[in-house]
């Protein structure tokens, strides 16, 4: 039988996949603002490493091409693909690629739009549509369950960690077994570890606790999570617990985790005065970088830093991501990383 592990995010990458703000899009009211931190992203991703970016038919390529050499951008490694999609957050609607003895497979599993509140039928045939185009080299495996990227968090060592009112609520699937699925993850992941989060949550977050927004893995059974020092703040308690949660975590192997806390930033709201999920531990591994959300407050600061000590091999970008909490997800919600061997050569042009 092959041997299956879902890899960490710093394992090698052959591109970063971004889905392009479109006016079908929550965006169509703060398009330019939104398009200005996808340049920001794609501008530093571009001269490290390649990046996907599936594009909608309301999409002026010619224009897109032009803010591309406004911005300096090496659209030498930016990769098009006219695609039809509801909305933008690829961490979710993207595959998600393990390795079957050491070669990848991407696994598509069904999006439902965080438990059916949004419309994703197009977004959930996003993974077909680009395997059929023939853009993956890696085979695609229909999975029918509903499970989004940003649930699940791998120390690429067998160390799986999600949150159960995420991956046990109801409006995902019609099992709240925890044997159940923790078989299941373990078959899907090769996970011999599952570390599950009870606490932990933040206003304005519309995916029931996705992991990727609270605690996150790095190299050397580290562990990054956001934290939160003001007793005064809604989200003292419960991040409270969550961090006391962590420090009983081990990883499948055993060990102990290193911890680091992410600093509080201070509270977002919009226009409406709705409280905004700003949060540190929404950040992207890449072949050579770790970029990072900022939010304009005096946290951003510490948090980069704890960053780069966390990730001491790469280089801290920070991405001001202000305008992309307006619609309740940061920078990592909106990115997905397709390890070495995913893309075909007609992508990347070599064989």
């Amino acid at each position: 039988m092959p041997v299956r592990h879902l890899p960490a995010e710093w394992h090698k990458q052959d591109a970063i996949l971004l889905t392009w703000p479109h006016a079908e899009s929550d965006w169509v009211d703060q398009m330019e603002a939104v398009e200005a931190v996808y340049l920001d992203i794609v501008g530093a991703l571009s001269h490290t490493q390649d990046v996907v970016i599936q594009v909608h038919e309301s999409v002026d390529t010619e224009r897109l091409v032009v803010q591309f050499e406004r911005e300096s951008i090496n659209q030498a490694r930016c990769h098009l693909v006219r695609v039809d999609s509801d909305d933008t957050w690829a961490r979710d609607h993207g595959p998600i690629t393990v390795l079957e003895d050491g070669t990848p497979k991407l696994l598509d599993f069904t999006f439902n739009g965080w438990g059916n509140k949004f419309d994703a039928r197009r977004d959930n045939a996003l993974n077909q549509t680009m395997a059929d185009l023939g853009l993956f080299r890696a085979p695609l495996e229909t999975v029918d369950w509903v499970l989004e990227g940003g649930s699940i968090e791998s120390d690429g060592r067998g160390t799986l960690m999600t949150t159960r009112a995420c991956l046990l609520n109801p409006n995902r699937n019609n099992t709240q077994d925890t044997a159940t699925l923790e078989a299941r993850l373990k078959d899907w992941f090769g996970a011999r570890t599952i570390l599950w989060l009870d606490d932990g949550a933040l206003a304005g977050d519309d995916t029931d606790a996705h992991i990727d927004t609270l605690a996150r893995f790095a190299p050397d059974n580290t562990l990054v999570y956001q934290g939160c020092d003001d007793p005064r703040d809604e989200h003292h308690a419960a991040l409270g617990r969550m961090a006391d949660q962590l420090k009983t975590f081990r990883t499948a192997d055993g060990d102990t985790f290193r911890l680091i806390a992410l600093p509080w930033p201070e509270a977002q709201f919009s226009a409406s005065k709705q409280r905004l999920p700003a949060t540190y531990a929404n950040f992207l591994v890449t072949n050579q970088l770790v970029l990072m959300s900022t939010y304009g407050v005096p946290q951003d600061g510490p948090a980069y830093e704890a960053l780069a000590t966390a990730f001491p091999d790469h280089r801290v970008v920070a991405i001001d991501c202000r305008a992309l909490i307006e619609q309740f997800g940061s920078l990592h919600c909106i990115t997905m990383q397709l390890p070495e061997g995913v893309l075909s050569s007609r992508v990347l042009d070599r064989d």
